[in-house]
């Protein structure tokens, strides 16, 4: 794996875990909001912390779209586990919220996890359907621009 791709990891993480903790500390100041009161949701997407938030989940949403492309989605999540840990941190000590033991142990276990699939590949092997499905092969290839030729499952041009 690249250091690139290591970055986009890293900043699905962190950028989760901030967007998280901002919305959280907005939205105790905003205080409660309905949808059938469209005039509180405005006022709370104000609140400066609120922006942020937003902007930090854009942010987490277009990288974790970017890891989603090279890597499958069993890899990605377990990978960026440690947003877990990091929301965990910055609600004890950042927005001064209790955190249980039992929640403690429940992040463990969760970010413990991804010892078990770390050690996998990032994207699942397809070889086995490109052989079964060459129409689908096909349609994939026309998909990224290759000229296209229809063609059945027996491999007979149609």
């Amino acid at each position: 794996m690249t250091f690139r791709k290591y970055l986009v990891l890293a900043g699905v993480t962190v950028f989760g875990a901030a967007g998280d903790s901002m919305l959280s500390h907005g939205m105790k100041q905003a205080g409660n909001i309905s949808p059938h009161h469209l005039s509180s949701v405005i006022l709370a997407v104000l609140n400066p912390y609120v922006a942020l938030g937003i902007v930090l989940l854009l942010g987490f949403i277009i990288l974790n779209m970017n890891a989603l492309s090279w890597a499958d989605l069993t890899y990605v999540l377990p990978a960026t586990s440690l947003g877990y840990v990091l929301v965990a941190l910055s609600a004890r000590f950042v927005l001064h919220e209790d955190v249980s033991l039992l929640r403690w142990f429940g992040i463990v276990l969760i970010t413990g996890g991804v010892g078990f699939v770390a050690g996998g590949p990032m994207l699942t092997s397809h070889a086995d359907e490109e052989i079964k499905s060459p129409l689908l092969t096909a349609k994939d290839a026309a998909r990224n621009g290759a000229p296209t030729e229809e063609v059945a499952c027996g491999g007979v041009k149609r």
